[in-house]
């Protein structure tokens, strides 16, 4: 049989306070009572086992203990990595993470955030790449914008589209030094693996790789380029359809690298052998790379660095009058995955 749930008003009753007193107590006001009456108040509710309202006390204290993550897909390494920092910081706090994903859809995320504002969210930390379509980006400013203006925190992790604190991540350098080391192994055929064309960091890690290759006279053609889904999957077919063109290429680079564990996968079925018969190259070092062979060669970002700082700018409570940015460097790792083309 479930057991009924004791009201405020039975508090009051018991306690023979007013309910606007008990209220005031229970539910965070700021409005003061005094020490009898809240020690009275309090008593009686544990003697009672009254759970307060969690939706009362944030609009008592126009706040909750809630921090709200929104990312894409929490499947993806790369954004379970993000929310490792994020929580971590937010249990130091005493704060709960609710966890919201978009699977890429820009009116999934307007809703998302549009939810933890009506819920008082104390802050909100804001993980996946930007697109290129305007008055998406408008739409979802004007929501951030509504969100601050009540009181709550915002902070990105992505590019410096909306008027939030950002961590971004140095896509184009990053890929722009990879460039260079793959033709430094010897390299100069190559294919990209480049995810949707609307997403500004799979564009932005194309443009770095693309810059890195022009640094040593190598063009790369508008037919080794494939675009795919920022998945597995889509880094599967988008090997598919290389291996279906014949490009020639001797190394390919997936602009992350949950694509290039799909193009390994379509190259192995293929009967191809990475790196002997070609090298492949991703890019963000996921944790789950530690388990595949031959190891991935990728550039290493800190990602759940990058969770915690984005989530200590969404909980800094003196936030300086103007957006901060921190720029995250990444790493280029060499391993198994490339090597010397025969």
């Amino acid at each position: 049989m479930t057991q009924r749930q004791v009201t405020l008003a039975e508090v009051a009753r018991q306690a023979s306070v007013s309910l606007a007193t008990a209220s005031r107590v229970l539910n965070g006001s700021t409005r003061q009572v005094s020490t009898e009456l809240r020690d009275r108040v309090l008593s009686t509710a544990r003697s009672l086992g009254y759970l307060p309202n969690a939706s009362a006390q944030a609009l008592a204290r126009n706040s909750s203990v809630l921090v709200g993550l929104v990312v894409h897909d929490i499947a993806d390494p790369y954004f379970s990595s993000i929310a490792a920092g994020v929580t971590r910081v937010a249990e130091e706090n005493g704060l709960i993470v609710v966890l919201g994903t978009t699977n890429r859809d820009p009116g999934r995320e307007l809703a998302l955030l549009s939810t933890l504002r009506a819920h008082r969210a104390r802050a909100i930390v804001l993980a996946g790449t930007r697109t290129t379509d305007r008055n998406t980006t408008a739409q979802l400013a004007a929501e951030v914008q509504a969100f601050t203006a009540q009181g709550g925190r915002l902070a990105c992790v992505s590019q410096a589209r909306l008027p939030a604190d950002t961590v971004i991540p140095a896509n184009k350098l990053g890929a722009t030094k990879l460039a260079r080391a793959l033709v430094e192994q010897g390299h100069r055929r190559f294919a990209v693996l480049a995810g949707p064309a609307e997403l500004v960091s799979a564009r932005d890690r194309l443009a770095g790789f693309r810059a890195g290759l022009a640094e040593s006279g190598i063009e790369l053609s508008a037919e080794a380029v494939l675009h795919g889904g920022f998945t597995r999957d889509g880094g599967y077919q988008a090997a598919q359809q290389l291996l279906t063109s014949r490009d020639g290429a001797t190394c390919v680079f997936a602009v992350n690298d949950v694509m290039a564990l799909g193009a390994m996968a379509a190259f192995r079925q293929a009967g191809l052998t990475v790196p002997k018969d070609i090298s492949v190259a991703g890019f963000d070092d996921i944790p789950t790379l530690s388990d595949l062979v031959p190891s991935l060669t990728t550039v290493r970002l800190p990602l759940e660095e990058m969770g915690e700082r984005a989530a200590r700018l969404a909980l800094d409570e003196q936030p300086p009058p103007q957006t901060r940015s921190i720029r995250i460097n990444g790493e280029v790792v060499l391993r198994d995955s490339t090597a010397p083309p025969r």
